[in-house]
């Protein structure tokens, strides 16, 4: 008899498990880095900077490695794909918190675009009139953001509008794959939500204070790269 009190999480895994093995074998990792998700937001500031670098690169980390293990397993569609582009993540959570090294932290998350991008195309499928105009909204946030922000005047404008494009691309790009919406595709969306509230602090605006701003970073991005590997793991949509 099934506990009524059973998590929420519980039931969802029961749900689709059976459709999927690769995300039944993955409960302990996904469950792993939202633990040390909860465990960095509360903690992460009192740790030394060290240890600091080290727990926030092990949330993304975890789901990368995971995804590896599911690649050489055979049990994931593009599990190679998914590795990488978590692998690209894990590393720019640490660079961007490694003093001198925020440029190349960003580097790292462009290039995890870019292989999202190419990943989302492999596997793209037809789409309605209203998903199109949800991808180009999404796009035109992108576009636009950088400029409401901090102004094409701003010292690396540049580089922040070319981040902004990607990182709205990619997000586009998994809504428009056949990998489930309500997970890569609200989670993509969710990633990018947290890059523009990044991108609004660089201009000076906070969503309710810092520490408010900085909660709200963290979790839609932590959420979302969550949301991207249980996608991924469930596998697109077959035709």
């Amino acid at each position: 008899m099934t506990d009524p009190k059973i998590l929420p999480e519980i039931e969802i895994f029961r749900a689709v498990a059976p459709k999927s093995p690769a995300l039944a074998n993955s409960r302990v990792p996904i469950a792993a880095a939202l633990v040390a998700a909860i465990l960095y937001a509360l903690v992460g500031h009192r740790l030394t900077p060290g240890l600091h670098v080290a727990l926030k690169g092990s949330v993304v980390g975890i789901l990368a490695i995971a995804a590896a293990r599911l690649a050489i397993r055979r049990e994931i569609t593009g599990g190679w794909w998914l590795a990488a582009i978590l692998a690209a993540g894990a590393l720019g959570d640490m660079l961007l918190d490694v003093p001198g090294l925020f440029l190349l932290g960003g580097g790292s998350f462009a290039v995890g675009h870019l292989f999202a991008i190419a990943f989302y195309r492999r596997y793209r499928r037809a789409a309605g009139l209203s998903l199109w105009l949800g991808v180009a909204a999404l796009v035109a946030w992108g576009a636009a953001l950088p400029w409401l922000m901090i102004g094409g005047g701003a010292p690396g404008f540049a580089g922040v509008a070319l981040y902004a494009l990607l990182v709205s691309g990619m997000a586009a790009t998994a809504l428009l794959s056949g990998f489930p919406k309500c997970w890569t595709g609200l989670g993509a969306i969710a990633f990018l939500a947290s890059d523009s509230l990044l991108i609004m602090r660089l201009g000076g605006h906070l969503a309710g204070g810092a520490a408010v701003h900085d909660v709200l970073v963290w979790s839609s991005y932590s959420l979302g790269q969550v949301g991207i590997f249980i996608g991924v793991a469930i596998g697109p949509a077959r035709d």
